[in-house]
């Protein structure tokens, strides 16, 4: 499938958001690269800007609440494995950010309006993995960062998670395009089913959705741990319940090398230790902008802290090779 590289410069809307908000502190290096303007994503073509990147928009908590109601968010059903199908929006990329449907200007919009295939890859191995047992995802702590669409984390949400945090680096994706997407899936269950097998009510998880550059989002988010590599092992003493998340789903989020080591510190940060997993499902390669999941495991083998293996390799002929790997906290993690 053929990509067409184009930017444009138009900026986002301008929109008053939630109650907790962080100013940024430094902006994140990447690359300026164009994908394609089907409404499944593929792949990465482009090359390195020459100017430096803008700061990255404030932190912030978007409440449930704060659905953009201007952007019309259109609901299809998409089949995953047969069994099983959820609800999917579909929004205009120029209507929200005034940018055609092919662009992605980093610093300003990360393509999280795009259907990418790692996504469908990520919800069809938790629930292969779910239905062979190898994986429950009852009353676990969710961390989806980079959600766009929200598929993996509503998959959670509707296998009994405890609760299912939502992180994306646009405020107005989750606006228009996460939470109406979650809104949608957990209706649609509820209504068909309000009940257990065993006749109690299904309890409704606790499901929060963060904006903000991966470098900051960490001062949201409420399950994180100390970042002093010496208490690695050991929740931050100023909260209670800040012991890490059980499960940290990520989708296409390694596409860009100069991305990589704030998104692997933030994973760090907000793994439960020492039993939390990650879920990886990305290209192997991302051409133009250096990153993939070679890169990206090489620095989560540097480090030393984390064991990663292969689950598998999805190759169907409409683009480079993907891949799903599972990460953990080594038996005897350390910090490098």
């Amino acid at each position: 499938m053929s990509n067409q590289a184009e930017s444009l410069d138009s900026k986002g809307m301008d929109k008053g958001l939630s109650k907790a908000t962080l100013e940024p502190k430094r902006p994140e290096n990447g690359m300026l690269f164009s994908f394609s303007n089907q409404e499944v994503g593929f792949g990465f073509f482009g090359s390195s800007p020459e100017k430096p990147l803008p700061p990255p928009p404030p932190c912030v908590e978007v409440l449930s609440s704060e659905v953009e109601s201007n952007v019309n968010c259109v609901m299809e059903s998409i089949s995953l494995d047969g069994a099983l199908t959820l609800l999917k929006g579909r929004v205009n990329t120029k209507q929200v950010f005034a940018l055609s449907n092919s662009d992605l200007v980093p610093g300003k919009y990360e393509g999280g309006l795009k259907l990418w295939e790692g996504s469908l890859d990520l919800v069809k191995t938790l629930h292969s993995e779910v239905l062979s047992g190898q994986l429950s995802l009852v009353g676990k702590r969710i961390l989806e960062l980079g959600c766009g669409h929200g598929l993996p984390g509503i998959f959670a949400c509707l296998q009994g998670a405890g609760l299912v945090h939502f992180q994306d680096f646009n405020a107005e994706v989750l606006q228009c395009l996460t939470i109406p997407n979650v809104n949608a899936n957990i209706e649609k269950q509820w209504n068909t089913k309000s009940e257990t097998d065993d006749g109690q009510r299904s309890v409704m998880p606790e499901i929060r959705f963060f904006a903000g550059d991966w470098s900051e989002i960490h001062q949201l988010l409420p399950h994180v741990h100390d970042d002093d590599c010496q208490n690695l092992l050991e929740p931050r003493s100023n909260q209670i319940s800040a012991a890490g998340y059980d499960i940290i789903l990520m989708a296409e989020t390694v596409y860009s090398v100069c991305s990589l080591q704030n998104l692997y510190s933030l994973v760090k940060k907000c793994l439960a230790r020492p039993n939390g997993i990650v879920y990886l499902a990305a290209k192997k390669h991302y051409f133009g902008v250096g990153g993939g999941t070679k890169q990206f495991l090489s620095v989560v083998e540097k480090d030393g802290f984390m064991n990663a293996s292969l689950i598998t390799e999805v190759a169907n002929g409409s683009s480079n090779m993907r891949e799903l790997w599972k990460l953990s906290v080594k038996e005897m993690g350390v910090c490098n």
